[in-house]
């Protein structure tokens, strides 16, 4: 039986018994009881892509008394940039533990385009407004304390993943085509991981369309962390004469994307443009 419940059943025993006793003991109890706290702990996302994030903000009870508690009721709300969004919270009946801290975490899922109408202009900010406000009542032996929740802040928006070409490489090459290896790094510029559905665009050497290319799903980018995909073509010298020349010649040449990256199911426009060294 939860200690709560003991607690109750004790106190309604003995009111039973006397009236006179029952004040007593209420008496006594409200004295002895010791008020718990709610503190803000932090806020946090527990997951993002370029589409929409989970922002969990994590308060934490401090219950000094010896037996646990319960969470009662909550009352929550969540703003993004002056907008409600969807927002969870923790289910009554929680038990807050005895003589110790436990936490509250209220999860709020921001999809990005109930923000703003381009999501590209919120993905290029650095930090998003938030304001939380509400209630929640724990349930002690004196009645449900309610404790109120009020918190703005910010919170770092996902930023888009940086792509960077590396020296293509020259696998095979005759009169009238040659194959190259596309050497792409894509970095997480988040310290959380970022998923990426793929990375896709029209490619341009010497300024000669020479054709597509594309990644496929990259799957999970580490926080901070880069990885590396290496895409063949075979280019036709027919239809991409200066890139022919380019690619005959070596030494550097000038290679652009025009594309799109993916992440989840928001797209973001890809427009890359770098002088690269050809590797034969």
């Amino acid at each position: 039986m939860p200690t709560m419940k003991r607690v109750a059943l004790v106190l309604f025993a003995l009111c039973f018994t006397t009236l006179a006793g029952c004040a007593g003991l209420q008496s006594a109890l409200k004295k002895a009881f010791k008020k718990p706290t709610l503190t803000f702990k932090t806020a946090r996302l527990s997951s993002a892509s370029l589409s929409d994030a989970t922002v969990d903000l994590v308060y934490e009870v401090n219950n000094p008394n010896g037996f646990g508690l319960e969470l009662a009721s909550v009352d929550y709300s969540f703003f993004v940039e002056g907008k409600q969004v969807v927002a969870g919270k923790p289910r009554k009946g929680l038990n807050l533990k005895a003589n110790g801290r436990s936490e509250l975490v209220f999860p709020a899922n921001v999809r990005f385009a109930d923000i703003v109408p381009v999501v590209e202009t919120f993905l290029n900010k650095d930090r998003a407004a938030y304001k939380a406000q509400g209630s929640v009542g724990v349930q002690t032996p004196i009645g449900v304390l309610s404790f109120p929740l009020q918190k703005e802040g910010a919170f770092d928006v996902p930023k888009i993943p940086q792509v960077a070409f590396q020296p293509p490489r020259i696998t095979n090459i005759g009169l009238t085509s040659a194959t190259v290896e596309f050497p792409l790094a894509i970095t997480n510029r988040n310290s959380f991981p970022l998923p990426v559905a793929g990375i896709t665009g029209a490619l341009k050497v010497a300024g000669a369309d020479v054709g597509t290319l594309s990644t496929g799903n990259l799957g999970m980018l580490d926080g901070s962390g880069t990885k590396q995909v290496t895409l063949p073509l075979t280019i036709n010298f027919a239809r991409a004469a200066s890139a022919a020349v380019a690619l005959r010649s070596g030494g550097n040449a000038k290679l652009s994307l025009d594309g799109k990256l993916t992440s989840d199911s928001q797209s973001v426009p890809l427009n890359l443009s770098q002088l690269v060294n050809i590797v034969k």
